[in-house]
């Protein structure tokens, strides 16, 4: 018993540390980029496809991990996934040249892909099916304090060394976990299993250009851009027929055909469409801070990560509870939890108190731990043994899906909302607003006066942006409210 216990305990630490670092590089870079732009001699334009190349390399091979797992089994994929992705991370690090740090990260991607559907395989087998819950607690700590930890750690990493070090980081983490696994992860269900190129060159074809799409959409004006318009409808053909192959082979591949089963079904519904709010947040928030309020970027990224801690200490506090109440009850206090926070942020103004910002990221951070353990659990809980692997792929690809469509929808309506608000609000202000007069003559300036003109373009702005916060935080909220409407599909995990 102590020796099941013991092999317990280190294959979660394994499964949360490599994880933690897969997770972390989604948004490491992020506030790297400026300084990468100098050291690389690219516009600000070009060095998006840093994170871009990442971000659909990821997404075209986590369908394949199913596969994959068949072909090489979990022991052998594991090392293979975060040996690539250690090196890929040092060739990132050294790369001199746009291309080659592109390059770097396609590859870098393609191998952090399987990592988390695979960790999440692992737990499954190595717990029986009355700790699953507990286990995928402790598993979803490393999924979610990663992308609050990731500016954080990027922020330091630049400010004290240089951009790097947020590739160069992975080195050591990354061998300890892969001398680990080659010691203590011993699972390895291999099978047969036969290559469908046609169904491979569909998904990948589709789900990359869908992530390009997503990417470039809104810095390119959506469909008043051809390349954009071709893009989506060749996308959305490929990805259909993707999914007409899937449902005929019913293969390890991309198994789309998976998502039958209704746990499954709904819960990856459930998780890109709940991805889509919280990585709209986790955009929104660090931009509003740094660009509207001037915070610095160690400060801005401080200022979030309570919201890490907060999910991680929920999830540890909650993890005896995972196995004994019911998965639906816990996803709804997690909605409603990240409801409420979200709604407080939709209370911000410019003079906002620290204090006020941290306290909506805590409750928030709560109920990201509350939402996305138990569903986990309850998402794998009717699919037999030998389809689990296949089930945790299609469950990362549509965690990924949406957390890109949240940030290009975030994106674009947070520029339509923006912008409606600057020519409403500058719509009433003449030399007639009797208000505007009072606010000159207060601050002992005429109306006509170029530097009064000047301050209130700047307030004007500020205001436009900050109403267009509020919006969208309030988009968010409406999208917490309807995912509860879908908890009763859900049936209880056995």
């Amino acid at each position: 018993m102590n020796s099941s216990v013991s092999r317990q305990a280190v294959t979660i630490t394994i499964i949360i540390i490599s994880s933690l670092i897969v997770v972390i590089d989604m948004t490491v870079a992020n506030v790297a980029l400026p300084d990468m732009m100098g050291s690389l001699g690219a516009t600000s334009n070009q060095i998006t496809w840093v994170l871009t190349s990442y971000s659909m390399a990821e997404a075209i091979c986590i369908p394949l991990a199913g596969f994959l797992t068949l072909r090489f089994g979990e022991r052998q994929l594991l090392l293979y996934s975060i040996g690539g992705f250690v090196a890929m991370s040092a060739l990132c690090g050294q790369a001199d040249s746009l291309m080659e740090i592109i390059f770097f990260r396609i590859f870098q991607g393609a191998f952090g892909a399987a990592v988390i559907p695979l960790s999440q395989s692992v737990l499954m087998q190595v717990y029986p099916k009355e700790e699953q819950g507990r286990a995928m607690a402790l598993f979803s700590i490393g999924v979610m304090v990663g992308p609050v930890l990731g500016p954080v750690l990027g922020g330091i990493l630049t400010e004290h060394l240089n951009w790097r070090w947020v590739f160069y980081i992975n080195l050591p983490v990354g061998a300890v976990c892969l001398l680990l696994v080659f010691i203590n992860i011993q699972i390895s269900n291999r099978g047969k299993t036969s290559i469908d190129w046609l169904l491979i060159l569909t998904m990948a074809l589709g789900i990359g250009l869908l992530q390009m799409v997503l990417s470039q959409g809104n810095e390119k004006d959506w469909f008043s851009s051809n390349f954009i318009l071709f893009s989506s409808i060749a996308s959305a053909l490929l990805i259909v027929a993707f999914i007409f192959r899937s449902f005929v082979t019913r293969g390890m591949i991309a198994p789309a055909w998976m998502l039958r089963d209704r746990n499954l079904g709904v819960s990856c519904l459930l998780v890109s469409c709940f991805a889509v709010g919280t990585f709209g947040v986790l955009q929104l928030q660090p931009m509003m801070l740094q660009e509207l309020l001037n915070y610095p970027v160690e400060t801005s990224g401080f200022i979030m990560a309570p919201r890490g801690v907060s999910s991680a200490l929920v999830l540890i506090l909650a993890a005896p509870l995972m196995d004994k109440v019911d998965s639906r009850v816990l996803i709804f206090v997690g909605l409603v939890f990240n409801a409420v926070g979200v709604w407080q942020m939709s209370r911000y103004s410019l003079e906002i108190d620290p204090f006020w910002i941290i306290l909506p990221s805590v409750i928030q951070g709560a109920g990201l731990g509350l939402f996305f353990a138990p569903l986990s659990k309850i998402a794998f809980s009717t699919l037999r043994p030998e389809f689990i692997p296949g089930g945790t792929a299609m469950y990362s690809l549509c965690r990924a899906i949406g957390s890109s469509i949240g940030i290009a929808v975030i994106n674009t309506y947070f520029s339509y909302v923006k912008q409606s608000e600057w020519q409403s609000l500058g719509g009433s202000l003449s030399p007639d607003n009797q208000r505007l007069q009072a606010f000159a003559e207060a601050a002992s300036e005429t109306i006509t006066n170029t530097t009064f003109i000047e301050q209130i373009a700047a307030l004007l702005k500020q205001q436009s942006a900050m109403l267009a916060f509020i919006h969208c935080f309030l988009l968010m909220v409406f999208i917490y409210l309807l995912l509860m409407l879908l908890l009763p599909c859900l049936k209880r995990a056995g």
